[in-house]
């Protein structure tokens, strides 16, 4: 049985052995990581599969499909049509009465110191009272007629307060009744003071003829008794003479007394009959058949339309009555188409509050001188234009102060062949439209006669029912 021994050498028993080569061992392959790899080729995918997406895209949509209808242009056309055409100019304006009244609050006449009024100034607690405060000649609606109510001529549309015309009225009454007496009593007294001082002359006149006949005696008289019989007929003639002139100078002031007694029931009387007045003007009647148009006035801070209670001011336009059958426009128009405007003129009006309406209208007035806008630039002037509404045709919807609209006709033309504006094509100073035909457009020529601000008529080159195109379809 062999053995197996160690082939290293043992120092100092063994002989030297030669070592037996080991075998070299080979190289050794180590497998790629497969993670890299898979991730490119799914890159290339990807892009393979978008690069085919991309050529179909391109190929569907460059290239036309047999089934897709090719795209027509759509054109507008309108067809022509025959008719009425006319040539206007537009105006604007408000509506106002050529004939109304204006119904003014009356003017109050009387005396605001109440001079010579019973219970105020002589007697102390008639109508005024001792604590009179003058509201006498304040003006408050007590009636007012409703706003477009149908009026006839006299009828009474407002009335003011008259109670404070009232208690006016009744003290100056009582005045002119007291001063009537004081007169009557100043009267008497006067031929009473007259009477008795008529008698003191008679008697001191007596006195002095009898001195008188006492110094006849003084002949046979001592000259002490004819000193004295002398000097009694000097003082009976100066006692005489000093009644004489009084009697004069009592009656001139009794005369005064009484004067000035009659003048001041004449102020009293003037000023009863300007009560009486007062009161008739407070009841207003309007003078003409119309309708009530109410006027607004600043109440509170602000405008408003008049109404019962309101306090206005003498002279003080509150109310109106317009006649409905003579309405009229008052419009301006700018200096430009002013030239065109004639009397005469026909219109057709229309209210911007009644768009249903419209009214035939006849030019009565055109201004001599233009006017600046308060809308414009100071250098664009304006002329004024008075437009008459038919009487006949007058609605009772129309009232003052509507704003408005009219076109003037300035020129017009009957059975005309209508184009509209829009169709009609220039170049070269002539002017064409494009027809449509069974072959597709055709341009032509045509002659044109009156235009408006939206239509034309076509005097050669079309005719009634053609159809033609609003814009170029060409």
């Amino acid at each position: 049985m062999q053995s197996f021994s160690s082939s290293a050498p043992v120092p100092g028993n063994l002989p030297h052995v030669a070592p037996v080569p080991q075998p070299i061992p080979g190289p050794v392959v180590v497998p790629r990581p497969a993670g890299p790899k898979r991730r490119r080729g799914m890159w290339a995918l990807l892009l393979l599969v978008l690069v085919a997406a991309g050529a179909f895209a391109w190929y569907r949509y460059s290239r036309p499909t047999a089934q897709a209808p090719a795209q027509v242009a759509i054109v507008p056309t309108i067809s022509v049509t025959s008719g009425d055409l006319s040539a206007t100019v537009r105006i604007a304006g408000t509506v106002a009465a050529e004939r109304y009244a204006s119904i003014m609050a009356p003017r109050i006449q009387g005396n605001r110191n109440n001079y010579n009024r019973g219970g105020v100034n002589n007697f102390q607690g008639g109508g005024g009272g001792p604590n009179f405060q003058n509201n006498d000649f304040n003006l408050t609606l007590t009636r007012l007629a409703d706003p477009g109510a149908p009026v006839k001529a006299g009828d009474v549309v407002a009335e003011f307060d008259t109670q404070a015309q009232q208690q006016r009225l009744d003290d100056y009454k009582d005045s002119v009744v007291q001063l009537d007496a004081n007169i009557t009593r100043l009267k008497a007294n006067l031929a009473a003071n007259k009477e008795g001082l008529a008698q003191q002359v008679r008697s001191s006149k007596a006195d002095w003829d009898k001195a008188v006949l006492d110094l006849k005696t003084a002949p046979v008289r001592s000259a002490i008794d004819a000193e004295k019989y002398q000097l009694a007929v000097d003082q009976a003639k100066e006692s005489y003479q000093e009644l004489v002139k009084q009697a004069q100078l009592q009656e001139v002031s009794q005369a005064a007394t009484i004067r000035g007694s009659e003048l001041d029931r004449d102020q009293s009387r003037i000023e009863l009959e300007r009560s009486q007045a007062n009161i008739e003007r407070m009841s207003m009647k309007t003078p003409i058949d119309g309708i009530a148009v109410l006027q607004t006035l600043f109440r509170q801070g602000q405008m408003a339309q008049v109404r019962v209670g309101d306090q206005v001011n003498a002279g003080q336009t509150f109310l109106s009555i317009v006649d409905p059958s003579s309405m009229i426009v008052n419009a301006t128009v700018n200096q430009v188409d002013g030239e065109k405007i004639r009397l005469g003129l026909k219109a057709r009006i229309r209210l911007d509050a009644y768009p249903d309406i419209e009214l035939p209208a006849t030019v009565i007035g055109i201004g001599a001188m233009s006017k600046t806008s308060n809308v414009r630039a100071a250098y664009l002037s304006e002329i004024p234009v008075r437009l008459k509404i038919d009487q006949a045709k007058v609605d009772s919807r129309i009232i003052p102060d509507l704003t408005a609209s009219a076109e003037i006709v300035i020129e017009s033309q009957k059975d005309a062949v209508i184009a509209p504006r829009a169709a009609v094509f220039q170049e070269n100073g002539k002017h064409f439209v494009f027809l449509q035909t069974a072959a597709g457009w055709i341009r032509r020529q045509i002659e044109l006669g009156l235009e408006s601000n939206t239509a034309v008529a076509v005097r050669a080159g079309l005719q009634k029912g053609d159809v033609i195109a609003l814009q170029r379809p060409l």
